[in-house]
């Protein structure tokens, strides 16, 4: 299964999987008004691999092929300062 992942300008660390480059015909207007204008990062071919760095490979062939495309977004942000606190108690 081949794929184009596209970073977001807007939103930083957010990437964009389409089935086809340049084809976002399945991707909602509003993601891609949210997402901004999409930069091709790389050309995936999902089959040769066992994992993704920060996504989960089944989930996004799945997404993929149920609806066309998957949104990975960046993992939340770690608030450290609340981690210390509940740890010192």
């Amino acid at each position: 299964m081949l794929c184009a992942v596209y970073k977001s300008l807007k939103k930083e660390g957010t990437f964009l999987y389409v089935k086809q480059r340049d084809d976002f015909s399945a991707v909602p207007d509003a993601l891609l008004n949210t997402f901004g204008s999409p930069v091709l990062v790389t050309l995936l071919n999902l089959a040769k691999r066992e994992h993704l760095a920060l996504a989960d490979i089944d989930k996004v062939k799945q997404q993929l092929s149920q609806q066309g495309y998957y949104l990975q977004l960046p993992p939340p942000v770690e608030n450290l300062l609340a981690q210390h606190k509940a740890q010192s108690r």
